[in-house]
């Protein structure tokens, strides 16, 4: 059998025997120790044909191989102590071949990571306007947290099957939509101006209403502390 050579192929001896098992399709739990011992210890020589130094771990393996070999042509009664240390093989090969299997799985998560890109972290004063009408006890932070629980809810909601479809939404089209309801409506609550369950949608309408009340065009009212945030119309008597 002709081998081809590469010292940088292989990671180590175990690395080695995994490959001949693979190339000859053999079951690891069913090696011919025999057969793969004098596979092995072609390519060890082949390596040294090639004036390539061969580390000691790979002597160590080819030793342990011979080793396994031998005691296979020994009396009956020794064939315990030969099943110990060929089990021990199997089970170290196994081992390292899942070791290979995941290593193999994260190479291709890393591969992925490198493909998407994040933005520094920044910070957001420059958006902070004293001019957007909030009651007094009532922040920002509110406003979040109701538009989380809102986004929870409709979590629970969603059927389980849903036909995706994907549409433009712009902040300012969205705001003529805002105050369009609140001229009829005069006021509602927070939540449901999230009348279309979409992350574009859901960001945008958002927006939106920050937008609008940093421009005085409506007001968000909440009258106790966990009470129903209300948007009022520009105007309106909270």
């Amino acid at each position: 059998m002709d081998y081809s050579v590469t010292i940088d192929k292989f990671e180590g001896p175990l690395d080695l025997l995994l490959h001949l098992i693979k190339q000859n399709d053999i079951d690891i739990f069913d090696i011919n120790i025999a057969e793969i011992t004098e596979q092995y210890l072609k390519y060890i020589m082949a390596m040294k044909n090639l004036n390539l130094d061969v580390s000691s771990e790979y002597l160590v393996m080819a030793s342990e191989l011979t080793l396994i070999k031998s005691r296979e042509l020994l009396p009956n009664e020794e064939i315990l102590e030969e099943d110990e240390t060929k089990e021990n093989l199997i089970d170290r090969l196994t081992q390292y071949q899942k070791y290979k299997e995941i290593s193999a799985t994260f190479k291709n998560l890393e591969t992925l990571r490198q493909q998407s890109f994040s933005k520094l972290p920044s910070l957001l004063e420059e958006f902070r306007s004293e001019d957007v009408q909030l009651s007094d006890d009532i922040t920002l932070n509110d406003l979040l947290k109701a538009l989380e629980k809102f986004n929870e809810k409709k979590a629970l909601e969603k059927p389980l099957n849903t036909v995706v479809t994907r549409r433009e939404y712009s902040v300012y089209e969205r705001g003529r939509e805002i105050i369009k309801t609140l001229k009829m409506k005069k006021k509602v609550k927070f939540e449901d101006l999230f009348d279309i369950y979409s992350k574009d949608y859901i960001v945008v309408t958002f927006l939106s209403i920050l937008d609008l009340a940093k421009k005085g065009e409506l007001c968000i009212k909440q009258e106790h502390y966990l009470d129903t945030i209300m948007v009022f119309a520009k105007g309106v008597e909270a």
